[in-house]
């Protein structure tokens, strides 16, 4: 068999090829061929499931409060919702990437309001509680206000609560206060129970009882006004959760489960970070957490 008719071929084309580049390079620019356009290579399709590279847009949540237990909670002068709580509500909103907005309701419809979703998070000195439990999702403690004794201006009491055994007791009747008073204090003092904790007060200004048991944070913002500046809140501060309570939490719907645990990773950061801290020195000169 003979291979020079396909080797005679193949020089022939190689000649024609050569020719033609060479023709190429000496052709004037105008007459060269263009060389064929570069295919482009298709974009792939995103892959599913894939996670976008952009922030998430913001929400909006409206957070309720009664606005008429300063410095907690009450109305500025313009009319809108302010206090140590609407503080941390419009940090705890920045830090969630939310957009918030803040209304005034009276304190009996919150918990029903709520439920028929009026709004989104009730921040109102909501005390933590079973009954509420079974109705609302509550985030984790925002604030505790421990309890104490307030008595007069350089009273021998400013220790431990043993000082005052044989002394007497002013508290609110029917309270937690009166209870942890009772388990207490039964049987080594005195204890005199008034309807209202500003009457109770009032007995310690007119010298009718030696100290009164309460909130910390109302018995101190007592001290600050006039009639309460014949005495200071003394002693030690006194916790207790099975009888006063485990603190403030914001209240939500119980579905509402991201929401919540949000505004838990909120608090937690605010504490650690040491936001918080700053916050509640604005108002008051003791730690509610």
């Amino acid at each position: 068999m003979s291979w020079t008719a396909p080797l005679t071929g193949l020089a022939v084309l190689l000649a024609s090829v050569v020719g033609t580049a060479t023709a190429q390079q000496q052709a004037p620019p105008s007459q060269q061929q263009k060389p064929p356009p570069t295919a482009r290579t298709p974009t792939p399709p995103p892959r599913p499931g894939a996670k976008p590279t952009f922030p998430p847009p913001a929400f909006k949540i409206m957070i309720a409060t009664e606005a008429a237990y300063p410095p907690f909670n009450y109305l500025d002068r313009k009319g809108l919702p302010a206090g140590f709580e609407m503080e941390l509500a419009q940090e705890a909103c920045q830090r969630i990437k939310a957009e918030c907005e803040f209304a005034a309701f009276k304190w009996d419809e919150l918990i029903p309001g709520l439920l028929d979703k009026k709004f989104d998070v009730i921040m109102s000195s909501l005390e933590v509680t079973s009954e509420r439990r079974k109705r609302l999702g509550m985030s984790r403690r925002y604030y505790l206000s421990p309890g104490a004794f307030i008595a007069g201006k350089g009273a021998p009491f400013d220790g431990p609560p043993s000082l005052l055994r044989n002394k007497r007791l002013g508290v609110q009747k029917d309270s937690t206060h009166a209870d942890w008073l009772d388990k207490s204090f039964r049987r080594s003092a005195l204890i005199k129970r008034y309807a209202t904790i500003a009457e109770a007060l009032e007995a310690l200004a007119k010298d009718e009882v030696d100290a009164v048991f309460g909130d910390k944070t109302q018995l101190w913002l007592w001290s600050q006004k006039p009639e309460g500046k014949c005495c200071e809140v003394v002693g030690q501060d006194i916790k207790d959760n099975q009888t006063l309570g485990v603190g403030v939490a914001a209240g939500l719907r119980k579905e509402d489960v991201k929401l919540r645990d949000a505004l838990n990773k909120a608090f937690g950061d605010m504490i650690a970070d040491g936001t918080y801290k700053k916050i509640n020195e604005k108002y008051f000169p003791f730690a509610l957490n």
